[in-house]
């Protein structure tokens, strides 16, 4: 497993190790052991996987607050998305800064996200499997967003007209949210 630091404080993006014969692929996706060594110590104690049917689908930016917060660690299962992690630790010297990293199940990169961070993806095929591993359970009264093409956030979506939920086209700028996010 290769651990890469991106120009996002705390935000990395995992490479596994894969391994493939003439019957197909074998690696490990995640590992506790793995992480610790390096000096990353998440538990996560959730699950959760998405599928979205059309390329051109946004989900997000969405993060929970508080004692609610969570880190990610995620994968596209099938097909490609553009991942987006924004970090909104007040304090941090990359606070309103973004990464964004093409997530495929060919490439089989995931992308560590801490707690603290706005969270979304676009996808760029059809059929997208997306899945996330999540430290802290959902709380849905904790469930915050910023709007996807914030200008105070400037993120290239390379999109300009994406499908979304009622939900995330509702979403506050970020200068008009009640988010609070201290380091984490």
């Amino acid at each position: 497993m290769k651990i890469i630091e991106t120009d996002v404080m705390d935000v990395y993006i995992i490479e596994p190790q894969v391994f493939g014969d003439n019957r197909g692929w074998f690696m490990e996706s995640w590992s506790q052991k793995k992480l610790d060594e390096a000096g990353l110590h998440y538990r996560f104690v959730q699950d959760n996987q998405s599928y979205s049917a059309h390329k051109g689908t946004l989900r997000g930016l969405h993060f929970q607050k508080g004692d609610a917060a969570q880190a990610k660690l995620v994968r596209c299962l099938r097909g490609a998305v553009l991942d987006v992690a924004v970090d909104l630790r007040k304090g941090s010297p990359t606070y309103k800064k973004w990464v964004a990293v093409e997530l495929s199940d060919e490439n089989k990169r995931q992308l560590l996200i801490p707690r603290g961070f706005a969270h979304g993806f676009l996808t760029l095929t059809d059929n997208v499997e997306f899945f996330y591993k999540v430290d802290n359970l959902y709380a849905p009264e904790a469930e915050g967003s910023i709007i996807w093409n914030d200008p105070e956030l400037g993120i290239e979506w390379g999109i300009e007209n994406p499908i979304m939920s009622e939900k995330d086209k509702r979403a506050p700028r970020l200068s008009e949210s009640d988010i609070d996010f201290g380091l984490c």
